[in-house]
């Protein structure tokens, strides 16, 4: 059965996105289940207090986190209470009482100020005790009023200005010295005690000394603060500090005919060796690395700008190639139990990065070659430590980087076989680099070997990709360089229907394809594609092929007799006309999407402006072709050489100077028309397009011999007539 037939099948059933979500699933189980015997840990049926019966060694290097926490704590209950001295606390606190003393002064001033107007007005005199905790209540950042006696205040109130001014600067001459030594909370108290036996000798009047001491008190708070968070970090880094207790790798967990007491037996849980506490962490991390693999292959995925269809066939061949891979690398590795030396080195590293560039692209190649060479660091795993295969994953990876830098753009059988022998080579390198920098002792022998299998690998892998690049072309419909060759064959139904029905624009697409094939092998692109797209871009013009002026030959334009509208209709419709037809016919999208693109969205300069002499309000959007724009430098090189074909034609017996110099012209009118905005082209390119164009027809225009005869017949030779 017909494999794209099936798929298409599936795409009836099954929507886009749970179709495209069906493969990774499935590309995700097989990966897991390819990759599942290779991280499965071997297990130890023993129990407690049991004899061994083999001596048993760690197979990695595993931290025993019960006793490395139990040194941890051990070293944070070491870390002591920190707590944080705090000089800013001193100054707070006598700015407070400089504050009450200020409103002290401030309050005696006022009512001083208000008995002197009083008595002229005879008005009632305000309440000093009143006023004073008012202000003390609005403006200090901590209502005092609430903490020191009226009595006190009152005291302040009744003392006369130099008392106060004194029992302040004792007061905070005090302060100042007591509270410039650290003070926690238990020694609060001892701080107040000594402030009053100071003031209780500084000689203040009683009244004044009680009030000052009650101040003090108030003012005198713990200044070495408790710092919670900092003995938390305290006690962090103390816990850093200690060194994590290990289970090295290959240490001997327990002897043959040794006891398995408690904490053997706690070693053995905790690297996963019993079978009734298997550990699941190896499936768990597997399935992380599946889930990262199907990550990266589905993050680029999503950004190919293709069609639907398209899209899930590149996704199905990445699928089938890598999963392919990781069979022939399962059964290489089934050849290590025979083979003394490390047999990982003959697989075909490079065979699906060479798929995956012709078929694909570069950016999915570089990812399925890393994802292999982590896959290919499991498959060949130490049997006796467990550890992933370090040698194996950079042989890999670098063997199928060094593929995808050796072969060229265009995958022809022949490059891909040139580039296998130099991956050979490559091959041969690397494997001398990770013999000579291991360090390790081999015999001539295991490198001869070594570096036969590395020859081996870069020649089987061209091998394998030419035998099945075409298989993989048939089955997805990939339009290959075969392909190519079968659509240029002149005994095509549709190139003889339109060599029959339209000669002019026959002979027109054949021009235009040898100018865009010259071009696009010019610049890179692909000339072959270019080539036979020319030869089908016009096919729609077979529908209605005397309304073009390449097939009026001795005939009467027929434009003449039509408003420049339906000119304009019948000329744009040969593009949707072609693109029917071509679909009809089921020619690759590729060429399909050149037919359509050819004009891009450009103006029928001629007609418009025929319109316009009779209507000049009449839209410039009317008389452009619907699009889209070339997107490819195929499709925009073919455009360019169609404008170039025709108008070069028109000329008679132009000059190579008029050629340049229309070539020149046409391509500035597309780029200031914005026609090649959506293609990837530079203007360099444009630059190595001008040059061939003018190069091929000043080949075909060359000078002709003056043939005796009337002018008419002249133009008929040279073929510059219409």
């Amino acid at each position: 059965m017909d494999f794209q037939k099936l798929i298409g099948k599936v795409r009836t059933v099954l929507s886009y996105k749970l179709f495209t979500t069906l493969i990774f699933i499935v590309l995700g189980i097989l990966m897991f289940a390819l990759l599942y015997t290779n991280v499965k840990p071997e297990t130890y049926d023993m129990e407690l207090f049991s004899v061994a019966e083999k001596t048993i060694r760690s197979p990695k290097t595993i931290e025993d986190e019960v006793k490395t926490e139990e040194e941890r704590q051990k070293a944070a209950d070491e870390v002591g209470r920190v707590y944080v001295h705090k000089t800013e606390i001193a100054q707070n606190r006598i700015l407070l009482l400089n504050s009450i003393f200020d409103f002290v002064k401030e309050v005696n001033q006022e009512t001083k100020d208000a008995e002197k107007e009083n008595q002229k007005q005879e008005k009632k005199v305000p309440d000093k005790l009143g006023l004073l905790k008012e202000k003390l209540s609005a403006d200090v950042t901590e209502n005092v009023t609430e903490t020191i006696s009226d009595q006190s205040l009152l005291r302040l109130l009744h003392a006369n200005e130099d008392e106060l001014e004194r029992a302040r600067n004792l007061l905070i001459s005090h302060i100042e010295a007591i509270m410039s030594d650290k003070i926690r909370d238990e020694q609060v108290t001892g701080a107040k005690r000594e402030l009053a036996g100071r003031l209780s000798s500084s000689g203040l009047p009683k009244e004044l000394e009680l009030a000052a001491v009650e101040l003090g008190k108030y003012s005198i708070v713990p200044n070495e603060l408790y710092d919670p968070q900092l003995t938390e970090e305290r006690k962090r880094q103390a816990m850093e500090e200690v060194e994590p207790y290990k289970i090295l790798q290959g240490q001997i967990i327990v002897q043959e005919g040794h006891l398995i007491d408690r904490e053997i037996y706690r070693h053995l849980e905790l690297l996963g060796l019993l079978k009734n506490t298997p550990s699941v962490l190896p499936f768990i991390g597997l399935s992380i690395f599946v889930f990262l693999a199907v990550g990266a292959i589905y993050v680029p995925f999503t950004k190919l700008k293709l069609a639907e269809d398209q899209k899930q066939n590149l996704l199905l061949i990445i699928s089938i190639i890598f999963v392919a891979s990781i069979l022939i690398m399962k059964i290489v590795s089934l050849m290590e139990a025979v083979d003394r030396f490390e047999i990982g080195y003959i697989f075909p590293a490079a065979m699906a990065p060479f798929l995956i560039r012709v078929l694909v692209n570069e950016r999915f190649a570089l990812i399925m070659t890393a994802i292999l060479a982590a896959c290919g660091s499991l498959v060949f795993r130490d049997e006796i430590s467990g550890t992933i295969n370090m040698e194996i994953a950079i042989y890999f990876l670098l063997s199928g980087v060094a593929a995808i830098i050796f072969l060229p753009n265009k995958g022809e059988r022949f490059n891909i076989l040139r580039a296998g022998v130099l991956v050979s080579i490559i091959n041969i390198l690397i494997i001398s680099f990770l013999q000579f920098v291991g360090g390790g002792q081999f015999a001539k022998m295991e490198y001869l070997f070594h570096v036969i299998y590395g020859v081996v690998s870069g020649i089987l892998s061209a091998v394998l990709a030419i035998g099945v690049l075409p298989f993989l072309e048939a089955a997805f419909g990939i339009l290959s360089t075969i392909k190519l060759i079968e659509l240029s064959n002149p005994n095509h139904p549709l190139l003889k229907k339109v060599l029959t029905e339209a000669p002019g624009t026959y002979h027109h697409s054949v021009m235009v394809a040898n100018l865009a094939e010259a071009a696009c092998e010019a610049i890179g692109a692909n000339g072959l594609l270019a080539r036979v797209g020319a030869y089908y871009h016009d096919v729609g013009k077979t529908k209605r092929p005397h309304f073009f002026i390449e097939n009026q030959i001795n005939m009467e334009n027929p434009h003449d007799r039509l408003p420049p509208s339906r000119s304009k209709d019948i000329i744009i419709a040969h593009v949707p006309d072609g693109v029917a037809e071509l679909k009809k016919h089921k020619l690759p999208k590729e060429i399909v999407e050149i037919a359509e693109q050819h004009h891009g969205t450009s103006l029928l300069t001629f007609f418009y402006h025929k319109e316009k002499k009779m209507n000049e309000h009449v839209a410039e959007s009317d008389y452009r072709y619907p699009g889209p724009k070339p997107r490819s430098m195929e499709a925009a090189v073919i455009s360019i050489a169609d404008s170039v074909e025709a108008a070069v034609r028109s000329l008679r017996n132009p000059t190579q100077d008029e050629i340049k110099k229309l070539v020149h012209q046409i391509v500035q009118d597309r780029l200031l028309d914005g026609q090649l905005n959506e293609c990837n082209i530079s203007l360099k390119q444009l630059e190595t397009i001008k040059a061939t164009f003018c190069e091929t027809l000043s080949g075909i225009f060359h000078s002709r011999i003056e043939y005796p005869g009337n002018k008419e017949e002249k133009v008929m030779l040279d073929g510059t007539g219409n």
